[in-house]
């Protein structure tokens, strides 16, 4: 079989050969890579030396190279451009790949190997890395049920295959219930308030689905501007339903029972390895170390912040009343906030997107790069890719190689909704070879329009420079072994980088090199950028509160508090009671899309984004302190994100930083200081 997948792929930088993949070369290409695998287990285990770091761990770490490359790819795929074919596929190969990891978890003579290493080895015999992939590996077993007797390892199989399934079907359902919905209009009079831009768009949806008139979705470039701009009330309500029954409704895609068996089998899972609750078995691998830690965090910001969100919803009641709304709801907030913005600030956020192309927004963010770590951007156009609409770049320094970035910025069918940095191809470093990664960048910007290029936001620029420190931390990466690199560290400290980037779309200086008209070139005046930077609070306190809102509900679930006969909604509502600004609307959720924690890597770990907040923004006042681009604290701060886990989180910091990190900064550039 002429399986391209099988064979070290032949290209530019070993990058995967996406023209030459067919749909149906993953599925074998997959099992036989688990197949190849295996024997390189076998080999570890049958090995008559003595178990040592290098015929063991080392091993070990390169254990299924080809058959990460091939995972990574699919993965990546059925994320931003799956089809009917891949997702049965991935229905299919998930509860597989799952059994194969464990069956080197629970691989009882791969493990007694890995303990004789780990219980015979002196710290200070390692270096500091290898002695961290020691430590991580060994826990990676005994947390994984290396410990466990014969009968309870077998039930832990079953949970991780129902685990993988469950998690493939939710995914698969926010997709269909995503692409399904669309708000049809053909009297112009209800698009009132809407500006052209966005009408064009709706109008070209329509245009391609053979429909008159204006066509509104559930993604976000749709869904967004439709509840920040639509004057008309009741549709502004019916999308909003729309949106919050999503994977909510009584059909073949519903949700609500996948939660409730995902938490159920999470918990069980949990109970089974010794812990209290999954929060207590993901937490252990955090800075945060345990739940309580979590929720003291959680409601100490909360009672800090309520005061502000408060403030925040007064502020839009005027505004409403004016239209004879005497109750604001949710599906009103985006709307009067907008107006309250423009009325502050005199500025919108649809005025300012022709100041903020896309492709000028990427190269700022390129420049900052650039200033920051002496990395320079160069469009590949011999690099295969899995759309036409993405972009190659060969991320260089000082002119070597440093990385390949892939950018895919547009909504499809095919791709789910959000933005999101992943990878093709870890760093790391074998046989005196230096691999580097291959980075890709995934968002859900508005497209082109004839000779419009995509025009974003300021909220979508801050988006960009998310995602791009994402990526960053990646392309540093500097470290031996690929399990450690780029952003394989702890979940609630994989948010700094990206917080981090975020901060200098707020920096005056730095915004006056690239706002500018993507027409005339004219640069934004002076007087808008200060209210941008003056605006950089705004609606802080009701973002905030949403955050929380977020974190709480994810701490519930995985702290055993979701009972069987409870509804989803109710205990939705009740959870984020506390959090909640505006009174409640019946018959929609958050939880049956809740994507972050149930197929995704944030279970127990959604509370990260604030609690990164504290280190990004106490970060940045270093820099503000000596200068955004000053070359000695971009240097500290390049390592931290070169070590990648090789070392812990708070050490790291420490080292950059000369300290822990202090909530002050955050309260003060959030404006929730008293």
């Amino acid at each position: 079989m002429n399986n391209i997948l099988l064979k070290p792929f032949d290209t530019k930088y070993e990058s995967v050969p996406f023209e030459q993949i067919k749909n149906e070369d993953y599925k074998p290409a997959i099992l036989e890579g688990i197949e190849n695998a295996k024997k390189e287990i076998d080999a570890i285990v049958d090995n008559s030396e003595a178990p040592t770091f290098e015929n063991t761990l080392e091993a070990l770490e390169h254990v299924g190279k080809q058959l990460n490359r091939v995972t990574e790819a699919f993965f990546n795929i059925t994320s931003a451009e799956t089809n009917d074919y891949l997702e049965k596929v991935q229905e299919e190969i998930s509860p597989v790949l799952a059994e194969y990891g464990n069956d080197i978890t629970l691989n009882e003579g791969l493990f007694e190997k890995v303990k004789a290493v780990y219980e015979q080895t002196d710290k200070e015999d390692l270096s500091a890395e290898a002695y961290r992939l020691l430590d991580k590996t060994y826990k990676s077993f005994t947390r994984n049920g290396a410990l466990l007797n014969a009968t309870d390892k077998e039930t832990l199989r079953g949970i991780d295959k129902e685990l993988a399934a469950l998690k493939v079907k939710f995914s698969q359902n926010v997709l269909q219930e995503t692409n399904a919905y669309i708000l049809h209009l053909t009297d112009e009079q209800e698009l009132e308030g809407i500006p052209d831009s966005i009408k064009a768009q709706a109008k070209e949806e329509a245009r391609k689905r053979k429909l008159e008139g204006w066509v509104f979705t559930l993604q976000y470039p749709s869904l967004v501007p439709f509840l920040t701009y639509a004057k008309n009330r009741e549709r502004r309500k019916e999308l909003y339903l729309a949106n919050g029954k999503k994977a909510f409704k009584a059909n073949e895609f519903n949700n609500e029972q996948i939660i409730k068996s995902i938490v159920q089998l999470r918990d069980q899972r949990a109970k089974l390895l010794g812990f209290d609750t999954h929060a207590a078995f993901v937490l252990e691998e955090r800075m945060a170390s345990k739940p309580d830690t979590v929720f003291d965090f959680l409601y100490d910001l909360l009672h800090k912040a309520k005061p502000f969100a408060g403030k925040d919803i007064e502020a839009l009641k005027p505004l409403a009343a004016k239209d004879g709304i005497e109750t604001l709801m949710p599906y009103d907030h985006a709307y009067y906030a907008e107006k309250l913005r423009e009325e502050k600030f005199d500025f919108s956020e649809e005025k300012l997107k022709p100041y903020f192309p896309l492709n000028q927004v990427l190269h700022a963010a390129f420049d900052a790069a650039g200033k920051l770590y002496g990395l320079t951007f160069e469009e590949r156009k011999d690099i295969q890719k899995y759309h036409e609409e993405v972009t190659v770049y060969e991320v260089l320094e000082n002119g070597k190689h440093k990385a390949l970035l892939y950018t895919d910025w547009h909504p499809r069918d095919g791709k789910r909704a959000g933005a999101w940095m992943t990878s093709f191809k870890g760093q790391y470093r074998s046989n005196g070879i230096d691999h580097r990664p291959h980075i890709s960048i995934v968002c859900n910007f508005s497209r082109p329009n004839g000779e419009v290029p995509s025009l974003l936001t300021f909220n979508e620029v801050t988006t960009l420079f998310h995602e791009f420190g994402h990526a960053l931390h990646g392309m540093m990466a500097d470290t031996v072994y690929e399990s450690l690199s780029g952003t394989n560290v702890y979940w609630d400290f994989v948010e700094l980088p990206s917080q981090f980037m975020e901060n200098y779309c707020y920096q005056k200086n730095f915004l006056a090199t690239f706002a500018k008209h993507y027409k005339t070139g004219e640069l934004l005046p002076m007087e808008q950028i200060d209210k941008i930077v003056a605006s950089a609070n705004y609606m802080e306190g009701y973002q905030t509160m949403r955050q929380l809102s977020f974190g709480l509900l994810d701490m519930a679930y995985h702290t055993g508090k979701l009972k069987q006969d409870n509804s989803i909604e109710g205990f939705e509502k009740q959870i984020t009671n506390e959090t909640q600004l505006y009174p409640t609307v019946e018959g929609v959720a958050q939880s049956p899309s809740f994507s972050h924690i149930f197929p995704g890597g944030y279970s127990s770990g959604y509370y990260s984004y604030k609690w990164s907040e504290v280190l990004d923004a106490d970060a940045f006042a270093y820099f503000k302190e000596e200068g955004i681009f000053n070359p000695e604290i971009a240097a500290k701060f390049k390592t931290l994100l070169s070590k990648g886990g090789t070392e812990d989180p708070m050490d790291l910091y420490v080292a950059f930083r000369g300290r822990k990190p202090s909530v002050d900064a955050l309260l003060e550039r959030a404006g929730i200081s008293e």
